[in-house]
């Protein structure tokens, strides 16, 4: 089955107004059917969750069918689906229950390729508990975090590795199954951020050997929201702080206060979206995972166009040339700044932001400072007149 990207692109309201959408790594643009799960959810008659009522059942249908959902999305069990404002909450909550254990001598490893969401939690918990950080950097030329690279700063002492499934601005994709092998030779835990990872490529997290696997999905056509997933019998030895009338369950007790379920009804309709892409599959994880194979070939191809057409300004410097990576492009503009293009770009209908976009230690190491460069970020629905309109744009700024 051939991807239809012309189909896909019909189920998004936003696009029709015209714009090319470059910026999906802050945040895809949603499908109606996601926006009407929300709203179908928010004006249903709902209540807290429970089984007697008919708006409870409601409610605790929205939850069990978004833990599924997640669980075909990600290859992971349902009953190790934990669900949190943002994936930065999720991350701060896991280190919060798993620094106690730490102490003078123990070590924690973070990379310099991370977005700070999973690194600030980490260096911040460990630092409390009089735990050593150790960094992992990696090349700053072709922006490849090698097996190596981490495996240099393991030692005995290590209690988890933080890690990424793929860089939000290079697009960098390591050997997590490899770096997994080596941290859990160390005796340590991996946490892998898969925020940018998960909207481009299948994901299983048993066989990347996450022990904890974070992502968003407003960044797969979803609601503002976050998930970490885990193996429940991992889950069942962690003890968060949670209020004494809370449910102690996994994975119950790691969520704080009431879900929100319209959120949550939004999830399981943007993972029915992706399964969408591939109907012929007789469950939703084969349909997810064809799907998926079906994006990624799509994105590759439209990818290798934008890197053409970027190599081929001269005026254009490309930061990182990962061997592996998600379709997303990091460059400078001779004579111009970041915000420059930015600004140009916006004003001819393309969205393609300047930032360090919290990737602020990979910023710094590639000697890009605070101000970043400019990120062009591929999506699902991204089609060819996007990209030929983003290299046009940028043609004119260089003249």
């Amino acid at each position: 089955m051939t991807f239809d990207v012309e189909r896909l692109r019909g189920q998004f309201p936003a696009l029709a107004h015209g714009t090319a959408f470059f910026d999906g790594p802050g945040g895809t643009q949603v499908p109606r059917a996601v926006a009407d799960a929300v709203a179908g959810a928010m004006t249903s008659g709902i209540s807290n969750r429970g089984t007697v009522t008919d708006s409870e059942r409601k409610a605790e249908d929205a939850v069990a069918s978004a833990r599924h959902a997640v669980a075909d999305l990600l290859g992971c069990d349902a009953r190790g689906v934990v669900f949190a404002r943002s994936m930065t909450q999720a991350t701060y909550d896991v280190a919060r229950t798993l620094a106690p254990g730490w102490g003078p001598g123990d070590e924690v490893v973070v990379s310099r390729l991370d977005h700070d969401s999973n690194i600030r939690p980490w260096v911040q918990v460990a630092e409390r508990a009089g735990a050593a950080v150790r960094w992992a950097g990696f090349d700053r030329d072709t922006g490849e975090l090698t097996v190596d690279d981490v495996r240099a700063e393991l030692s005995s002492r290590t209690r988890l590795v933080a890690v990424t499934g793929a860089s939000n601005v290079l697009g960098t994709r390591p050997d997590i199954p490899g770096i997994a092998e080596a941290v859990h030779d160390a005796g340590a835990l991996l946490y892998v951020d898969g925020v940018h990872l998960t909207a481009h490529a299948p994901v299983d997290v048993a066989d990347l050997g996450a022990d904890f696997y974070a992502c968003s999905p407003y960044k797969f056509f979803g609601p503002h929201h976050g998930v970490v997933v885990a193996d429940p019998a991992l889950l069942e030895g962690l003890h968060p702080d949670k209020l004494v009338p809370s449910s102690d369950e996994v994975p119950e007790r790691f969520e704080l206060g009431t879900l929100p379920y319209e959120l949550l009804a939004g999830t399981t309709a943007a993972v029915d979206v992706i399964a969408g892409l591939d109907p012929d599959a007789t469950d939703r994880r084969s349909r997810v995972l064809g799907a998926m194979r079906m994006v990624e070939e799509h994105e590759d191809r439209l990818f290798e166009k934008l890197l053409d057409g970027l190599r081929a300004i001269p005026a254009v410097r490309l930061h990182g040339s990962p061997a592996r990576r998600t379709p997303t492009a990091y460059f400078s503009v001779e004579g111009c700044s970041g915000r420059e293009v930015h600004q140009h770009l916006a004003s001819v209908g393309v969205n393609a932001p300047a930032s360090h976009f919290y990737a602020v230690e990979a910023s710094r190491w590639m000697g890009l400072g605070d101000a970043g460069a400019v990120r062009a970020g591929l999506a699902p629905y991204t089609n060819d007149e996007d990209v030929d309109r983003l290299l046009a744009g940028l043609a004119e700024v260089v003249r």
